[in-house]
């Protein structure tokens, strides 16, 4: 893909939550982001006093991981896991552990958090969702037929 020069209004950080919507090995914060033009759903957790945060695409198949919204953790709080085939991701790095996904990787979106609030950060390939851009279709109906 070709590189695209962030403008300084894309590239400022985006405020993403407060920092006590998330709480240690709990619910995650989903939000979207656009993804080489594509709008896309992404996530973020604290782990062991982390703030971290990928886009929500398993790596095994490109489909959005959490079980019930906002929770992508296993029962016992250790691995993010794909709610499709049970691939597992450590949390602190998004590298599979186990399961279908092989030697992948969650796709990272750097995070910061100071002064009470977390701010996710635009890159080449991750920005903010124009304001106005439409829905897309819900997909998770299955398919047609």
């Amino acid at each position: 893909m070709p590189r695209l020069e962030l403008s300084e209004e894309e590239a400022r950080p985006r405020l993403l939550c407060d920092s006590t919507e998330l709480s240690e090995a709990g619910r995650a914060v989903v939000f979207d982001v656009m993804e080489w033009g594509r709008k896309v759903s992404a996530f973020a957790l604290r782990f062991e006093g982390k703030v971290v945060a990928y886009v929500n695409r398993c790596v095994h198949v490109p489909v959005e991981m959490d079980w019930q919204p906002g929770e992508f953790l296993d029962s016992e709080r250790r691995w993010i896991i794909c709610s499709i085939h049970g691939a597992s991701y450590d949390p602190r790095h998004g590298g599979c552990v186990g399961g279908p996904c092989g030697r992948g990787r969650l796709k990272p979106i750097r995070v910061a958090e100071a002064d009470g609030q977390v701010h996710w950060y635009p890159s080449d390939d991750i920005r903010p969702v124009p304001a106005g851009l439409p829905n897309p279709p819900d997909s998770s109906a299955g398919p047609a037929g």
